[in-house]
């Protein structure tokens, strides 16, 4: 069973092109659709889901879209990963051993904490791609 299905990671692309997008302009499915590389109609469930839980807002018109809801420093991505994927899961069912069940409720926590950062932090990974790719040439 993944941790994080193509739903949440689809979804993250998603929001990570928005947050790089002007953020008083939205940004049409389309390219958001083309610039992360997901199929358009899954993409437009994953940000219902999204415009439904606070995270996204939908624009109508000729030059509508979507931008985020708020700042990208004010959103978690354990946050939207929770929204697509209902829960983060290290396992589908308790064991029989409530020593492991404490285990995996501590895991569970623990990696919760770890998607405990805000959606502006990627620009941070943004950086450290540069980094390598300017030490691989």
């Amino acid at each position: 069973m993944p941790l994080i299905s193509s739903k949440g990671v689809y979804g993250l692309m998603a929001m990570h092109e928005l947050s790089k997008h002007k953020k008083d302009t939205p940004m049409q499915i389309k390219e958001i659709s083309k610039n992360a590389q997901i199929p358009q109609n899954y993409l437009e469930q994953l940000l219902s889901k999204l415009r439904r839980a606070g995270l996204v807002k939908s624009v109508r018109g000729a030059k509508g879209g979507y931008i985020l809801a708020q700042e990208p420093e004010k959103i978690n991505i354990g946050e939207i990963l929770s929204v697509l994927e209902d829960d983060l899961k290290i396992i589908d069912q308790r064991t029989q051993n409530p020593i492991l069940n404490l285990f995996f409720d501590d895991a569970k926590a623990n990696m919760k904490n770890y998607f405990n950062i805000s959606l502006a932090k990627l620009d941070e990974y943004q950086e450290k791609y540069n980094e390598f790719l300017h030490y691989s040439i």
